[in-house]
Parts: structure tokens; sequence; C-alpha cells
């Protein structure tokens, strides 16, 4: 690994990391915790379908069997199936400075955008987000975030974020 990023464990306990300075996605089996499977990228860093460009976040979307990816410098989100054989990925929102992402139950995606300073949460099956948290400009009121970085959803829906230069929570 060259710094590594965002990580995620699912319920059988596959460990898969966002291998940041080698532009793809790491996987770990429960049953096999030495040698980790290139999942995502792996190709060099680029912005083609098959490649990552210093990806920072990654999750499991289990129902579509699926990583989602925040490739950062691509300023893209993007899915590729877990399936053997998958090359490439699909691109699920674009022209975004994303560094963390997660999911709640209901299947709401949750990205930072760390240029306008906000999160937004999104529905997989469109393309409209709404404003979660930030969008005020870059600054250090309630209001406002400084390059948000990782995002955690409870199950009451309340929204935890890493506010990067504002060293806080």
């Amino acid at each position: 690994l060259s710094g590594p990023h965002g990580l995620f464990v699912d319920d059988d306990q596959t460990v898969v990391i966002a291998d940041h300075y080698n532009h793809r996605i790491m996987q770990w089996t429960n049953d096999d915790t030495t040698n980790g499977q290139v999942v995502a990228g792996g190709k060099g860093q680029g912005n083609g379908l098959h490649q990552l460009n210093g990806p920072t976040d990654i999750l499991i979307d289990k129902e579509t069997d699926s990583f989602i990816i925040c490739d950062r410098e691509n300023q893209r989100v993007v899915r590729w199936s877990r399936r053997s054989g998958t090359t490439q990925g699909e691109i699920l929102i674009d022209n975004i400075y994303c560094y963390g992402l997660t999911m709640d139950e209901q299947r709401y995606l949750y990205v930072s955008d760390y240029e306008k300073h906000e999160v937004r949460r999104y529905q997989l099956s469109e393309k409209n987000s709404t404003l979660v948290t930030g969008g005020n400009g870059k600054g250090d009121e309630l209001n406002q975030l400084n390059e948000p970085h990782y995002l955690f959803v409870d199950r009451d829906h309340s929204v935890y974020v890493s506010d990067n230069w504002n060293h806080r929570v």
C-alpha cells in the first residue's frame, strides 16, 4: 500500500482500502488476510473508466454487489461491480471534489466535497442532491466547513463529518 486512505469492512469481514498513491482499491478476505487483491483500478494513474486517480474512500453496496469509490483526482464517484472479471467502472457523480463517502440504511449516498466545503446526499438513481451541511464557503462558523473529509451516518441519520482544517468533528 502507498498512502492508504478510506477503508470499509463488510459483514463477512472483507476489508477494502483506497490505495491512494497506487491508484487502486485493494481487498482482503477473511480467509486470506495476507494476500491482497486489486479489485478496482491498478491500471496506472489516469481518467479512463478502467483507471482511478488518487482514490480516497470506498464502500461496498450490498444491494448492487458493487464498490462505490471516491475517485478524488478525477473529480468523480464511480461504481465497480464486485463480480469477477470486472475491468472498468461507471460514473455515478462527476464534477465533484469528493474526499469521503458513506451510505445510510435507505441507500442514500453522502459525499463530502472538499472544494465546495460541503456534504451532499444523493439518491443513487438520480443525479439530484440535497445539501446536508456546509455550503456557505470555507470557514470556521457552525454553518461552514473547511475541507471536509470522512463521513459517518448513524441510525438516527445524524451525519458526522471530519472537518479537516477546522480540526473538529
